[in-house]
């Protein structure tokens, strides 16, 4: 009876962690998008300054994605991502535009690499593998992980709950006001979430609430598409 409750608990446990490393897994993801956004900037200037000072920002919201990826533990994007901040690393130091432009189109791969790993990572093998499978059988220990794993999933059912109200309102925007202004007015909420969950001391809460935030929002500037092809 006592092995069965032992094996019961950690089932309940290896669970709810796996769910706390597939936030931690999207919160990169989120990281990787704002990165594109900015090594996509640089590869359309001709300015080698300009050029430079994107591979920087690109480069920051990679160093801040290192925690999240090692939580997350997939090794592929983490391998994947070091070596695009090498690359973005030497776009920094490139003394011409020409240069600069070749480091940033291999980061730009390097990155849709990332991207593209992270958002099928549940196949790939975790770092954590091992360490799951060698089950703790304090169970004091496991249930006070539990726990708190419990409670932040509970803090984050809630914030989804409270997220469905600007869903619907959002939707009543794309859907009644004018094109332009109902896309500015998502860009202006999606660039916010992205600046906030780029912060070093953000709370857990306010890291998911700006994900989906982000989330929601991105939908609803991908259902009002290309302004300039509407009537």
């Amino acid at each position: 009876m006592k092995k069965n409750f032992f094996f019961f608990c950690a089932i309940a446990l290896l669970s709810l962690s796996s769910f706390g490393k597939n936030v931690e897994c999207e919160y990169a993801n989120s990281n990787m998008g704002y990165a594109k956004s900015q090594i996509d900037a640089a590869l359309l200037t001709q300015d080698i300054n300009q050029a430079r000072f994107y591979a920087y920002r690109a480069l920051g919201a990679l160093e801040k994605s290192k925690n999240q990826l090692n939580i997350c533990g997939c090794k592929l994007a983490k391998e994947s991502m070091l070596e695009n901040m090498e690359v973005l690393s030497l776009a920094t130091k490139s003394t011409t535009l020409e240069g600069t432009l070749s480091y940033l189109n291999k980061s730009i791969e390097l990155t849709n690499n990332t991207i593209l790993v992270l958002e099928s990572h549940e196949t790939h093998e975790s770092a954590y593998d091992n360490e799951s499978l060698s089950i703790n059988t304090n169970a004091s220990a496991n249930n006070s992980s539990s726990k708190k794993i419990t409670k932040k999933k509970d803090l984050f059912k809630t914030i989804d709950t409270s997220l469905e109200k600007y869903r619907i309102s959002l939707n009543k925007v794309v859907e009644s006001v004018n094109c332009k202004d109902a896309t500015a007015f998502a860009t202006r909420i999606f660039d916010e979430c992205e600046a906030q969950l780029l912060k070093p001391n953000i709370s857990e809460g306010s890291k998911y609430y700006n994900l989906r935030t982000k989330e929601i929002t991105q939908k609803a500037l991908n259902k009002i598409g290309n302004c300039n092809n509407k009537k």
